[in-house]
C-alpha cells in the first residue's frame, strides 16, 4: 500500500509493486481462466475461503492492480472495476438495495444515470425520489422514506456543472442510517476525495479523465471501508444474513466493513450481470492513471480561460463553471476542489437551440463527439443528445436548457481554443 505517499506518487505507481524479476508495467492477464492442481484448491475460492482468480468475469489481476490504484487515490479500503460508469453506479445501488426499496438521488445527475434510475431501475421496483443539490436541510429529509438505502448524487453534475455540498448531505444520510454515494467522475480524487468529506462509496466512469485519451469504457467502485452496514442491520440483509448461494457467508461479518460491500459486488453482481472490464481496457486504463495528476491541472486551467472568455461574450447569455469567480457555486467548490475543479464548461447560447446548434457546426477545433473529459477538446449539445429521452419538466430539473452547450476543454492551446469558439460565435 501506498497510502503515505502523495497523490502524484499513487498515480505513477499505486496499486502494483513488482517483484525481483517481474515486469515493470502492469501486466496484461489476457487470460479467461486460471489452472489449478487440484479441484479442493479451486473448491476453496468458489467457497470465498481463499483468495485468487479462476474465471475473469469475476476477478482478473490486471484489473484488480489498477482498481487498487484508484482505491489508493480515493483513500478506500476496496475497489473493483466495470464495464462503464453506468455499470458502476447500477451496481453501486443493486448491491444494497432491491424490489420495493427506495433510494434519494439529486436531480442534476448525468442523464444516462437519471434514465438508469427513472426508468430501467424503477422498472425493478426500486423507487427514486430526485431532488436538487441545492435543497433545504428539510427539503432533503423530507425525501427519506422507512425504505431508503442509499443517497447518491454527483461532486459535479454533468452537464448542469452544479457542485454537491459533500458533507452536508453525508451527515443528513447518517442520520437516517444510509450510505452516501458519490460519482466523482469530473472530479477526480486528484481534486476532491469525497471520503474526507463523509461519502461512503465513490464511483467512476473510468471512460473520462481518468482514463483521459478516448480509448476504453469503463468504470469502477471504491468503498471508503467506513459505513457500518451491521449498525444498520435491518436495512441491508444482503450484507448482515447469510447468502445462500454462498453455502451461508455473511459478507458484513466475514470481510468486515473494509470488504463486505466490494466482496458482495463482486461475488454477486459481476458472477450474475457480468460487467467486467477487459484486462486490455485496464492496462490502458492506467496508462491514463499515470498522467492524470500532470493533465487535469492543464483541463482546469484550460477551462478558466475559455469561462472567463465567454462570460465576456455579447452572444453568450450565460456561463456556468464552478472554477469561475461569481459562479453560484464558487465557493463550495473551493472548499471540496481548493486546487481545480474539472475541464467543463457550460453557457448558454443566445438564441436558444437553434443558434446553440449553429455554434457547434461552426467549430474547427472541437469536435463534436458523445463524450467528455478527453485529452482532445469536445463539445455536445446535451438536449439534443445525451438527455434527448427526458421531457421538458426532466430537462429542467436536471439543469439543462435547449440553448446548453457543454464544451469539454482537452489539453491544447488556450489560445486556440477561445480563437475557434470565437469564431464559431461570428457564424451565428
Amino acid at each position: 500500500m501506498m497510502s503515505h505517499y502523495k497523490m502524484e506518487t499513487k498515480c505513477v505507481q499505486g496499486g502494483y509493486t513488482p517483484q525481483n524479476g517481474e515486469p515493470r508495467q502492469i501486466p496484461i492477464i489476457q487470460s479467461t481462466t486460471f489452472k489449478y492442481d487440484t479441484s479442493q484448491e479451486m473448491g476453496k475460492l468458489f467457497d470465498l475461503e481463499a483468495s485468487g482468480y479462476f474465471y475473469s468475469r469475476l476477478q482478473n489481476p490486471t484489473c484488480d492492480y489498477v482498481a487498487a490504484k484508484i482505491c489508493e487515490m480515493e483513500g478506500g479500503t476496496a475497489a473493483m472495476l466495470t464495464s462503464s460508469g453506468q455499470a458502476a453506479n447500477f451496481f453501486s445501488i443493486f448491491n444494497i438495495a432491491a424490489c420495493g426499496d427506495h433510494v434519494v438521488s439529486c436531480a442534476t445527475i448525468y442523464g444516462g444515470t437519471f434514465n438508469l434510475f427513472s426508468v430501467t431501475m424503477k422498472k425493478m421496483g426500486i423507487d427514486f425520489t430526485f431532488v436538487s443539490p441545492d435543497c433545504t436541510d428539510e427539503e432533503l429529509e423530507a425525501a427519506f422514506q422507512p425504505n431508503t438505502k442509499a443517497v447518491f448524487g454527483e461532486t459535479i453534475a454533468n452537464p448542469a456543472l452544479t457542485v454537491l455540498d459533500i458533507e452536508r448531505f453525508a451527515n443528513i444520510a447518517h442520520a437516517h442510517g444510509v450510505p452516501l454515494i458519490i460519482d466523482n467522475t469530473f472530479a477526480t480524487p486528484v481534486n476532491c476525495r469525497p471520503f474526507e468529506w463523509g461519502a461512503d462509496i465513490v464511483t467512476h466512469s473510468t471512460t473520462k479523465y481518468l482514463d483521459g485519451h478516448g480509448s476504453a469504457v469503463g468504470g469502477c467502485i471504491v468503498d471508503s471501508g467506513k459505513f457500518d452496514w451491521k449498525a444498520n442491520a435491518e436495512k441491508y440483509p444482503g450484507l448482515c444474513t447469510p447468502d445462500d448461494s454462498y453455502h451461508g457467508i455473511t459478507y458484513a461479518e466475514k470481510f468486515g466493513l473494509e470488504g463486505a460491500f466490494i466482496t458482495k459486488a463482486t461475488a454477486q453482481l459481476m458472477r450474475d450481470f457480468g460487467s467486467c472490464q477487459s484486462p486490455q481496457s485496464a492496462f490502458l486504463l492506467n496508462l491514463g492513471l499515470e498522467s492524470i495528476h500532470v493533465r487535469i491541472a492543464r483541463h482546469c486551467e484550460n477551462a478558466l480561460a475559455v469561462a472567463r472568455f465567454l462570460k465576456e461574450s455579447d452572444k453568450i447569455s450565460w456561463v456556468t463553471f464552478p472554477g469561475l469567480e461569481g459562479d453560484k457555486y464558487y465557493e463550495t467548490a473551493k472548499k471540496y476542489m481548493p486546487n481545480g475543479t474539472c475541464g467543463v464548461v457550460s453557457f448558454g447560447v443566445k438564441g436558444g437551440r437553434a443558434a446553440a446548434e449553429k455554434f457547434m457546426s461552426g467549430l474547427k477545433l472541437a469536435a463534436i463527439a458523445t463524450h467528455v473529459a478527453d485529452a482532445r477538446t469536445c463539445c455536445l449539445h446535451p438536449a439534443n443528445a445525451t438527455h434527448r429521452q427526458m421531457n421538458e419538466d426532466e430537462l429542467v430539473a436536471c439543469g439543462i436548457s435547449g440553448d446548453l452547450v457543454r464544451f469539454s476543454c482537452g489539453l491544447e492551446n488556450a489560445q486556440d481554443l477561445i480563437d475557434d469558439i470565437a469564431q464559431a460565435l461570428d457564424t451565428i
